[in-house]
């Protein structure tokens, strides 16, 4: 048996080299904390200066306002700081360090040293961390670090540390990380004396280029949402810039980079129906919210924070995300005045401003605005007779808030834009439409081939010379006019920029999808409670989570009761989940408040179901369209959120520039 140990009090050179295990990781962790400091000291240019990727030699200077050459031994002492002093400071933290141990850590695995000027001093003081020795220096105003040998007194983290290169790598995305948060501030990192990353001071558009690339400014949307005492602002990338990495994924809140999963969970949520498979969505975002209202002293690196209100910060990043994406591609062509990309304007407004209303239950009128509908656009959608039950698992069809009434052909019809459609295209909207039987696009009469050859032939053609077919108030349809059909899958469109491709299945299943999912939001979540409730043995957390959460849960339409220790019993569920298991439906929805204070599980159930009904009530391949019907898919495109994407995240159109058709033939060459 081993031997009893007393309790004692550990040097303080073993307590800081703990407490370096805690906050220095690699050379990277070293950049991040001095940077830190440099940015609280007021600095507006940064330089950091690398040999062998910062494990033989980091050295962080700026411009800031210098140390005082009497706080010089201070700095170097544990839990010594000049930016908070009392418990209320800590509470509302708003400098980027705080704890004052980041330098007595670095100090206590490697050779340290500090020169600073501030300026009153006639010259700057340096003072080695090893000896206490303190000497004068040659300086402008401001703060040199240098850190030699990092971990030289511990070699077995050494031998942790991978290849220089790799470090250098952490080294300059751990600077890029500051510099996209502070992109008034310039920055510059030297390694082994070349310049290998300089970035200016500027806007946040061009730090954002500068960093990223043009490529991630041209494939995002801007994001800009305040919602009472909290902004959500930055840029979030187009589905189809989804990368298989998350390496281009950068959250802050106020000004700190985090890694915080509310927050990513907040934002995945709102690509959900619109990434295909595992791809990672991009995006740089940032948070502005009371400091006293986000806990940032919960991780030693402050990379985690916590908020007071978790639901609320979720619901805010979700629904600034899906503003900035509801907008598709097809509503919106460059250079047009149309309401459609008008509608842009509705990304960057603050809650409470007017936005556009949404294309859900709108048509759009000639003058490119919107005006609500007194029908259904299209006939009602109604599943197969074999599958009728079967989304909603029994309830009755008549229930359904996404069902909708019978319509005429002339309110089916009410409000598309004629303008560029031949004569006799036109005159058949009028005509009766069929029973819809294999649910596909709303139908114009039935014409004798020879009727729709002519309609096809008297389409207008356009000179070369000639804008593409545009509505009677002279805008541009962004998606054009069609063609042709392609194997009976394909739509060939004709636009300003060239030839349009559409996936007719893909992009009527995305139009139909949106379509039920506006009007199950319009109608009230409503509970169907259970003849037997169901009871389950629950863990003490599933239990406490029930217990604190009670009202989300009934908003979510389940009633979840504790019926003793470690049971708990399922009351009522979601009329339109009546037939999924209430059991897994509640430890699903439970577990996610558990861990994110909200939940979408029930959100997620709904819009899968709706999804399904979808891709069945979708126009199927092999489905011979005439023009007039594949016209009237386009402008529900341009009308629809989110038309770029089917559910699944397959893309429904693609468009193919004139400059690379004639790339395609060589023409010019």
């Amino acid at each position: 048996m081993r031997a009893r140990r007393h309790i004692q009090a550990l040097p303080d050179e073993l307590v800081s080299q703990i407490a370096a295990g805690e906050v220095v990781e690699r050379p990277a962790s070293v950049v991040r904390e001095l940077v830190d400091n440099a940015l609280d000291a007021g600095a507006s240019q940064v330089t950091v200066k690398l040999m062998g990727g910062g494990v033989r030699q980091i050295l962080v200077e700026d411009d800031g306002c210098g140390i005082p050459v009497g706080e010089l031994p201070l700095a170097l002492l544990r839990h010594a700081t000049s930016k908070i002093r009392s418990l209320d400071d800590l509470e509302s933290v708003a400098t980027m360090g705080f704890r004052g141990e980041a330098l007595a850590a670095i100090a206590s695995v490697s050779e340290a040293a500090i020169a600073s000027r501030t300026a009153e001093d006639a010259h700057a003081h340096r003072l080695d961390a090893r000896s206490g020795e303190l000497t004068p220096a040659a300086r402008s105003i401001g703060t040199s670090v240098e850190v030699r040998e990092l971990f030289f007194s511990t070699p077995a983290r050494r031998k942790f540390l991978k290849t220089d290169a790799t470090e250098l790598a952490h080294c300059l995305e751990s600077v890029r990380r500051h510099a996209l948060a502070r992109p008034d501030v310039g920055f510059s990192v030297w390694h082994e004396g070349k310049l290998v990353e300089q970035l200016r001071p500027g806007s946040l558009q061009q730090r954002m280029q500068d960093v990223l690339g043009e490529a991630f400014t041209d494939t995002s949307r801007e994001v800009d949402l305040q919602i009472g005492p909290m902004r959500v602002y930055g840029r979030t990338g187009l589905p189809d810039a989804a990368r298989s990495r998350s390496d281009w994924q950068y959250c802050y809140v106020n000004g700190r980079y985090v890694r915080d999963k509310l927050i990513s969970h907040g934002i995945r949520s709102a690509y959900e129906d619109v990434l295909h498979g595992s791809r990672q969505p991009t995006y740089v975002l940032f948070i502005e919210i009371a400091p006293e209202r986000v806990d940032v002293n919960v991780h030693p690196t402050k990379i985690e924070v916590r908020f007071r209100d978790s639901r609320e910060v979720h619901q805010a990043v979700r629904k600034a995300v899906e503003s900035a994406l509801a907008l598709s591609r097809a509503g919106s062509a460059s250079g047009t005045a149309s309401g459609l990309a008008a509608g842009v304007a509705g990304v960057s407004g603050t809650a409470g401003t007017a936005t556009p209303p949404s294309a859900m239950g709108h048509t759009l009128r000639a003058d490119g605005s919107y005006a609500p509908l007194q029908a259904p656009l299209h006939p009602p959608i109604h599943p197969p007779q074999d599958q009728a039950a079967a989304p909603l698992g029994g309830a009755s069809q008549s229930a359904l808030p996404w069902r909708a009434a019978d319509a005429t052909s002339e309110q089916r019809w009410a409000g598309w834009p004629s303008a560029g459609l031949p004569a006799e295209a036109t005159a058949a909207r009028t005509g009766p439409v069929d029973a819809f039987a294999d649910l596909a696009l709303p139908q114009v009469r039935k014409a004798a081939d020879d009727t729709e050859a002519q309609a096809a032939s008297s389409w207008p053609r356009l000179p070369a010379a000639e804008a593409p077919p545009t509505d009677p108030s002279g805008h541009e349809w962004p998606l054009g006019r069609a063609i042709a059909q392609v194997g009976g899958i394909y739509v060939l469109a004709e636009n300003a920029q060239g030839l349009v491709i559409v996936d007719m299945h893909a992009a009527h299943e995305r139009v139909v999808y949106e379509r039920l999912k506006a009007q199950l939001d319009a109608a009230p979540l409503h509970s169907q409670p259970l003849l037997i409730p169901l009871t389950f043995a629950a863990t003490p957390q599933e239990c406490a989570t029930a217990e604190s959460h009670h009202a989300a849960l009934l908003q979510l339409g389940l009633d979840v009761d504790l019926i003793g220790p470690g049971k708990l019993a399922v009351r009522a569920v979601p009329a339109a989940l009546q037939q999924a298991d209430g059991v897994a439906l509640a430890r699903s929805v439970l577990a996610e408040l558990a861990h994110l204070d909200a939940s979408d599980v029930v959100r997620r159930a709904q819009h899968e179901l709706l999804a399904t009904m979808a891709c069945h009530g979708a126009v199927r391949a092999n489905r011979r369209l005439n023009l007039a019907e594949m016209n009237a898919l386009l402008r529900d495109m341009e009308a629809t959120e989110r038309a770029d994407q089917c559910n699944h995240g397959r893309p429904t159109w693609r468009q193919l520039t004139l400059k690379e058709l004639d790339a395609l033939f060589l023409r010019g060459r």
